[in-house]
């Protein structure tokens, strides 16, 4: 299986697969979609208006990697549940942690 990020030389682009208005903030680790691509599940409570779940999806998965705020930002899919994110930082150190949100529920 293949990780649900691509690395690059200053960092990582992750996929994800964004549901809002959920109950709470949350990751729920690596799923292989129909089309045999992996992404991350996650979920925030935040509603799908003037860029208000992204932001709190930003928060969210810098929170779980421990990278800043400002080192996350979704890049593409911005009004789609599929979304990438860009992480800076180092690609190896990135991918680590991202392979270690799955089997684990990240808050």
């Amino acid at each position: 299986m293949t990780g649900p990020f691509l690395p690059r030389n200053d960092g990582v682009d992750l996929f994800v697969r964004l549901t809002p208005k959920a109950a709470m903030d949350r990751l729920e680790g690596i799923e292989i979609s129909a089309d045999g691509r992996s992404h991350l599940k996650a979920r925030v409570r935040a509603v799908p208006e003037n860029g208000a779940a992204n932001q709190a999806l930003e928060r969210l998965v810098a929170k779980a990697l421990s990278v800043p705020r400002s080192a996350v930002s979704v890049v593409a899919g911005g009004t789609a549940r599929l979304k990438t994110l860009r992480i800076s930082g180092d690609p190896a150190a990135l991918a680590k942690a991202i392979e270690a949100l799955d089997g684990r529920q990240a808050r």
